[in-house]
């Protein structure tokens, strides 16, 4: 196992803070809902894809950044009347319709970053993506990718990173059925968090509200949840 120094607490909240100005254009709120027209909703995300509506919800306050192509009336809206259209049960429909356009798809997920990594021994190694071994979920990251081999040389279980700059990356975990409660997938989220942390970035995890297995694998690997969620709207252009 690495030599880990452990991060100080304001570090973490800088960290996070210099990311979240970065993808959001402004961070942290303003008020209780800050609108942000923001051109970074304009350029591919990591993967590629175009995604004009990206905002984080926090005790704080929730920031939204919009992209004016895409949301041109957003400017006009009132904030208050978007608030309150987030905080309803159906808002993967109501978002989409307040802007007139049901082909939109809106969902939000448990944001969650890093208090300090649980001391776990490193338990994977780092391969490239395109290693033949690697199934096929772990392919369309944009990096490097943490793997433990079975006794067969099989995979076990990995962790992907989506980098979305120098400054952030989130981790996602999968274990095959035969592997499951060993605490592989706590171990290599925990591994991959100091690794990410000894760059200089924040380590992110994000999970569905009712995927509580991912959740114990976040607070075992050192991601308290803190109230903070991450909301999208993605849509499929014309053409």
């Amino acid at each position: 196992m690495k030599t880990y120094r452990p991060i100080p607490a304001a570090e973490i909240e800088d960290r996070l803070t210099r990311f979240l100005e970065s993808r959001l254009g402004t961070w942290p709120p303003r008020e209780t809902l800050t609108l942000n027209p923001c051109p970074l909703r304009d350029e591919p995300a990591w993967d590629g894809s175009i995604r004009p509506w990206v905002g984080i919800e926090s005790p704080q306050g929730t920031v939204i950044s919009y992209s004016e192509k895409v949301f041109p009336e957003a400017a006009n809206l009132d904030p208050v009347t978007v608030e309150d259209e987030l905080m309803q049960s159906d808002a993967y429909m109501t978002i989409p319709r307040l802007f007139g356009r049901p082909d939109m798809h809106f969902g939000r997920a448990v944001f969650r970053y890093i208090d300090q990594p649980a001391d776990f021994p490193d338990a994977g190694e780092w391969v490239p993506r395109d290693d033949p071994r690697l199934p096929d979920w772990l392919r369309p990251f944009n990096g490097d990718v943490l793997v433990v081999w079975d006794e067969d040389g099989k995979y076990a279980a990995g962790v992907g990173l989506k980098r979305h700059n120098d400054l952030g990356a989130e981790i996602a975990v999968g274990t095959e059925p035969q592997h499951r409660g060993k605490g592989l997938a706590r171990m290599l989220v925990a591994q991959a968090a100091r690794d990410i942390l000894a760059e200089g970035g924040i380590p992110m995890y994000l999970h569905g509200d009712h995927n509580a297995a991912s959740g114990r694998v976040a607070d075992a690997a050192g991601f308290p949840d803190r109230g903070w969620h991450i909301i999208e709207v993605r849509f499929t252009p014309p053409g």
